[in-house]
């Protein structure tokens, strides 16, 4: 008989497995490894986004006057121009042999000449060839005896008229990029610690440990206590990454969508609680039907299979086809839902309803999967030897 309510039961189960695994070696050391190659990857990202697009211009003799009109016409062209001048063409040539300027321009405005090391940044060549063209205009407008400003003036002004049927979001490139994120951290978490629970099982199974917490508790208290502190252990795991990531994305501007940051962080969470209790659940039954750990990965590798073909198809889908039905369908399947639904919503691809179909049919598919997994757990947990075949698992008993 047991001597503690149900859900006490479950409770001491799960702080025991808290207890256990928040202050191993691994864990910390894992966490921090992560850290450490998140906050790396955030430098990196920063100052790719700094050096991308930067170009840095000598200026010799007459070419000193265009510095402004270089900087303007590179603004448009989407190129940051950072200029400097050389009192000598021979100052500027050594600095562009040591690739620390990138080009040297030197001669007039009309009739500029470019130094390079190697190869001229195509869109640099289009908005020196503006600027040449430019001058050459004025000279010609000038020669006809009209005012190069005013007719500039009214060229500039000179636009055609563009209808958006759907207006495009400038921000689009950036929510993708945080949907993948958040889809990679979830597979990344549930699938470490969705293998723990089959491990921790089959390790308590095979060192008899099982038999002496049967004598007090239920097969579906163990099970249930186990999901529920491995499952907080990843969870926290997941929110010191997230934070810190989110952090360290704003801080670095990496990131500058601060709200979209922050519901991803929040929908990655609830996503991860439902994920967690649908596959560990089917982890911790898979790994019942063993009794030694080399045989683990032969049981749980359906399980593996499922999450591992659901990611790489899906995180495909996500970055070449966003807005396909393929990956529509997909995030509405349970199994696939817990990774790329979140994905979705951070992606702004993510309808009401969708959203609201996918928690339905996976709160479904969580009731389904417990009850069976709860079911495969009870009637193998306590036969050892060789391996129990499911459908044996899955007879009453």
């Amino acid at each position: 008989m047991s001597t503690v309510t149900p859900w006490r039961a479950v409770w001491l189960i799960a702080k025991r497995e808290l207890n256990t695994r928040l202050r191993t070696r691994s864990f910390v050391v894992g966490t921090a490894a992560l850290l450490v190659a998140m906050l790396g990857f955030l430098a990196v990202q920063a100052w790719i986004s700094d050096s991308t697009g930067k170009n840095t211009v000598g200026l010799t003799g007459q070419t000193t006057g265009v510095s402004e009109q270089l900087t303007k016409l590179g603004e448009q062209a989407g190129l940051k121009i950072v200029t400097r001048q050389f009192p000598s063409a021979d100052e500027g040539k050594a600095q562009v042999q040591s690739g620390d300027v990138d080009a040297l321009l030197s001669g007039t405005a009309a009739e500029l000449r470019v130094l390079v090391k190697s190869t001229l940044d195509d869109k640099l060549r289009g908005v020196l060839d503006r600027i040449s063209q430019q001058e050459v205009l004025n000279g010609k407008l000038s020669e006809a005896g009209l005012d190069p400003g005013q007719v500039l003036a009214s060229v500039a002004t000179t636009r055609v008229a563009v209808t958006e049927l759907e207006p495009a979001d400038p921000d689009r490139a950036q929510r993708l990029a945080i949907g993948a994120i958040v889809a990679i951290l979830l597979y990344i978490t549930l699938f470490t610690y969705g293998v723990m629970v089959a491990q921790g099982v089959v390790e308590e199974k095979a060192s008899r440990v099982v038999e002496i917490l049967l004598s007090t508790v239920r097969p579906w208290h163990l099970l249930l206590g186990k999901v529920i502190g491995l499952g907080i252990v990843g969870l926290t795991q997941l929110v010191i990454l997230a934070g810190v990531g989110v952090v360290g994305g704003l801080a670095t501007g990496v990131l500058t969508l601060s709200g979209v940051a922050t519901g991803a962080l929040i929908w990655g969470v609830i996503w991860y609680l439902l994920g967690f209790l649908l596959y560990a659940t089917l982890y911790g039954a898979a790994g019942s039907l063993v009794s030694r750990q080399e045989d683990t990965q032969a049981v749980i590798g359906p399980v593996n299979l499922v999450l591992i073909m659901g990611f790489v198809i899906g995180l495909n889908l996500m970055t070449s086809a966003p807005d396909g039905q393929a990956i529509k369908i997909a995030s509405l399947i349970p199994l696939l839902s817990p990774i790329l639904m979140p994905g979705r919503i951070a992606a702004g691809t993510a309808a009401l309803w969708e959203i609201a179909a996918s928690l339905t049919l996976t709160l479904l598919a969580v009731a389904l999967f417990t009850w069976l997994g709860a079911k495969i757990y009870q009637n193998s947990i306590l036969r050892t030897g060789s391996r129990v075949k499911l459908m044996d698992a899955l007879k009453n008993r």
